[in-house]
Order: C-alpha cells, then sequence, then structure tokens
C-alpha cells in the first residue's frame, strides 16, 4: 500500500476509492443484535422476516453504517504518513435506501469531499460514504461523514 503525505491527501478532493465485496451475512446480523439490544424479528428470526416484503432477514441500517472501517480498509486508499489516530466526529446526514438482505455482498465507495486542517496537527476529513449492493441499482445507504485525523 502506498504511502502519501496528508498534505498530497488534502490535494485529491473528489477522488474516489471502492472496496472490495464483502458478505453480509445472518452471522454478522446476530452478533450485531446482540451487542446493541436490537432483536427486531426482521433481523434476527428468518421465518417470520420472510413473511415481510423483505423476503428474508435484513440487516440493521447501523450494522450498514458501521462497515464503514471494513470497507475503507478493503480499498486501494494509500496510508497517511504518521498518524498518531483517527477519530469519528460525526454525520452531516445519513440516509438507509435500501434494506441489505442476509447473504447479500455490499461494498463501500469513498469520495473525498474535504479536509482541512483545524489546527496544527488536527485535520477534519469529509467522505461520502456510500454502500452498494450487488446486483442492486440502488444503494443501501449514503452518508456524508466527519472524522479527525491526528498526525
Amino acid at each position: 500500500m502506498p504511502t502519501i503525505t496528508i498534505q498530497e491527501r488534502s490535494e485529491q478532493i473528489g477522488s474516489e476509492a471502492v472496496s472490495d465485496w464483502v458478505e453480509v451475512t445472518q452471522g454478522m446480523i446476530d452478533q450485531f443484535a446482540e451487542a446493541t439490544g436490537d432483536h427486531q424479528f426482521i433481523h434476527v428470526d428468518p421465518a417470520k422476516a420472510a413473511m415481510t416484503p423483505f423476503g428474508g432477514t435484513i440487516a440493521h441500517g447501523f450494522l450498514t453504517l458501521s462497515l464503514m472501517p471494513l470497507l475503507s480498509a478493503k480499498t486501494a486508499l494509500p496510508t497517511i504518513a504518521g498518524v498518531k489516530m483517527g477519530v469519528n466526529y460525526g454525520g452531516n446526514k445519513v440516509r438507509f435506501l435500501t434494506p441489505v438482505r442476509s447473504g447479500k455482498r455490499v461494498r463501500g465507495r469513498f469520495k473525498l469531499l474535504e479536509l482541512t486542517e483545524k489546527r496544527p496537527g488536527q485535520w477534519q476529513q469529509t467522505n461520502e460514504f456510500t454502500v452498494e449492493i450487488e446486483g442492486e441499482d440502488k444503494p443501501a445507504m449514503i452518508a456524508e461523514w466527519i472524522s479527525q485525523i491526528f498526525v
């Protein structure tokens, strides 16, 4: 994986990176339900969920959002030299457009919208994060996400 400086990354506004495909399994959905306490039947009961318009279980919207680090790691984005840590700052908007059915594959599309130095060694990055579902026209989710990078 190539390494670039934070200044070089700040010159890549508008650039996109796309991840490899990742399968969203029922096991992942069940583990997320356990971790969050969200055991709604559309996520964890295949028999009941089969009787809904979804035709089976679907991933939690927040599980879809939480795939951001995994999908980001599966891109060819260069490593930024000297990073001490990165933290989530928040989202300007998040929209869940299409449910992710258990067993479907998703990938992330990351578009750098902004990267500015807030104070020496602290940068704020805004990305458009889109989760695409293999074989479907409409994405699962689109988010504008902000993170802080400390170098």
